[in-house]
């Protein structure tokens, strides 16, 4: 399955996003493929959505997400999320991920994460939150991160 033009896993992002945000991940008057191809060529942040293993991979990321952590597709969904953090800051990565497992959505996460290349750089006002399907299964957590500049 290609999840970048996936329409049953772009549903999971939005419907999940929507329950816990009470907004559109979109913009509303969009079609489904439309909306569809938006969020993965065009949208202005970064989207990233991790399984939901004991070692989670990353399992999408939006065109943003792969120019700011430098990867290309076939690289990054192939990625354990944990490694999006150079080793002193995966601590305070994983306590905030936990949250999110417990309380279903968090915000205003702010952390440094690393580039293929080991360029630092901030999230900031991060958004996390749990894909759920209509079943209540839970398939990995997803993150909406606006895009922010490198540090020096």
């Amino acid at each position: 399955m290609d999840r970048r033009t996936d329409i049953a896993f772009f549903t999971l992002l939005a419907t999940s996003y929507r329950h816990f945000w009470s907004e559109h991940l979109v913009p509303a008057d969009m079609s489904t493929h439309e909306g569809t191809r938006w969020l993965y060529e065009s949208a202005p942040f970064l989207l990233l959505a991790h399984n939901a293993e004991l070692d989670p991979v990353f399992i999408y990321g939006n065109k943003a997400a792969q120019r700011q952590f430098e990867y290309a597709w076939d690289e990054l969904v192939q990625l354990p999320s944990r490694l999006s953090a150079a080793e002193p800051d995966r601590r305070e990565r994983t306590t905030f991920i936990e949250q999110v497992r417990k309380d279903g959505c968090a915000e205003n996460y702010r952390g440094i994460r690393i580039a293929k290349s080991g360029k630092q750089f901030w999230i900031e006002r991060a958004r996390l939150w749990q894909l759920v399907d209509d079943n209540q299964r839970l398939h990995g957590l997803a993150a909406m991160i606006p895009i922010t500049a490198e540090i020096d």
